[in-house]
């Protein structure tokens, strides 16, 4: 069953997307654009959204998630690599009740190191600098 209501073409993604607000971009093609979490749970914390209107997992049409999920592997893959990380942690929340907050489907690619913890979502906003950085680190990986 999908989401409940109809996509929202103004949730702050789609925005992002059709460049009415800016973001620390690391990839983007005709399928997907990747962009740093400016709350982020661990440095180089990155989003990954599809280019189609879709709410969340289970109103993605079938034949897009190929094409789709080949895009959040290799943001993935330069994530870790760009950060140095020792592993990652992939989230994708579904729905009010999954803990999603943005109606536009995306995932979460978080950078992880031995014994570091993650932080706390929508604590407090990453200095842009610190963005500008880490986003840097991660271009550089592809």
């Amino acid at each position: 069953m999908p989401n409940s209501g109809p996509y929202q073409p103004d949730n702050i993604f789609a925005r992002i997307l059709r460049g009415e607000l800016p973001a620390h971009k690391v990839f983007e093609d005709d399928v997907a654009l990747a962009f740093l979490d400016v709350m982020p749970q661990s440095d180089g914390h990155t989003l990954v959204i599809p280019k189609i209107a879709a709410r969340g997992l289970l109103d993605m049409p079938a034949d897009a998630w190929g094409p789709y999920m080949a895009r959040v592997q290799k943001v993935a893959s330069a994530v870790k690599a760009g950060m140095d990380a020792d592993g990652l942690t992939l989230r994708q929340y579904e729905g009010a009740a999954g803990g999603q907050t943005v109606f536009h489907l995306h995932f979460h690619v978080l950078p992880r190191w031995e014994g570091v913890g993650l932080r706390r979502h929508g604590d407090a906003m990453e200095k842009d600098d610190v963005l500008k950085a880490h986003a840097a680190k991660i271009r550089a990986a592809f």
